[in-house]
């Protein structure tokens, strides 16, 4: 099982959306500049996102996307599976059809690590991301500013 880039992407997107969101509309060029994410790769995701109801658009000038529920209600899984993204450890879909239409010796090993991560991205949401990229923002700041101080203490 592996994620690519497209669930990564996602993801990443939407916690700068949601970081930037209560201010208006977060425009896709934005989004492309400070993440570093291709802008038509970007409308492809959020083409997908929006279809399944997980970001809104806003049209016309000042217009962008904004989440369409609350942060809090988006979970990682909902943005993953509404960008296609397939988290499946197996070889056959989950269906059992892995070896010669039956289960392989390790289908239920494979299909559990599928459960789990999918329960476990399904109880992250999008709100908590933010707040621990404020925390980590907030312990940045601050580790600078200390380290700032030692070295004017140091050269004083």
């Amino acid at each position: 099982m592996r994620l690519t880039t497209k669930g990564r992407f996602a993801v990443t997107a939407m916690v700068d959306l949601a970081t930037r969101g209560g201010k208006g509309p977060v425009t896709l060029a934005g989004i492309s500049e400070r993440q570093k994410i291709s802008l038509s790769y970007l409308e492809q995701l959020f083409g997908k996102l929006r279809r399944n109801n997980v970001v809104a658009s806003v049209r016309g000038p000042g217009g962008g996307y904004c989440l369409a529920r609350p942060a809090s209600k988006i979970s990682v899984v909902d943005i993953i599976v509404a960008v296609d993204e397939a988290l499946d450890a197996t070889n056959c879909e989950a269906k059992g059809t892995c070896q010669d239409g039956k289960p392989c010796l390790t289908h239920d090993l494979w299909y559990g690590l599928n459960e789990t991560i999918h329960e476990y991205l399904g109880k992250i949401n999008l709100q908590q991301l933010v707040d621990g990229q404020s925390r980590a923002e907030a312990v940045e700041v601050t580790l600078n500013g200390v380290s700032g101080k030692s070295s004017q203490k140091i050269a004083a």
